[in-house]
């Protein structure tokens, strides 16, 4: 059985999430328009990291769509190594496009939050 986007949030709102959690889903998409993916779908994986200085993170859908937890290392020109572990929970979150925020590991005393969320 489909839902449409309406019931979903409808679900949601009545599951006692906050309007928070229904900001974060309007924003995954429209039912119904002919250039929309399909609402809550990940068409576009991407990740921010915070207090950046260099490191960098690429998800891919593929990726998203395998939902095999993976762990990241986000050196990228930082100087010094940091990992982000990505879930099944959080690949699966993503793929109904969800945000996830996950922090990486500490290194040089500090560490990342990485935010990834998928369009």
């Amino acid at each position: 059985m489909s839902m449409t986007r309406k019931q979903f949030l409808r679900t949601v709102v009545g599951a006692g999430i906050g309007v928070a959690g229904v900001a974060t889903l309007a924003a995954c998409g429209d039912d119904g328009g002919p250039a929309d993916a399909p609402a809550g779908s990940c068409t576009t994986p991407s990740a921010t990291i915070g207090a950046n200085h260099g490191h960098t993170m690429t998800v891919t859908k593929a990726e998203v769509t395998a939902a095999t937890a993976k762990t990241y290392d986000i050196t990228g020109a930082g100087g010094h190594t940091h990992t982000v572990t990505v879930s099944v929970a959080n690949f699966a979150s993503l793929a109904v496009g969800g945000t996830v925020t996950i922090t990486s590991t500490t290194a040089n005393a500090h560490s990342h939050d990485v935010v990834v969320m998928c369009a």
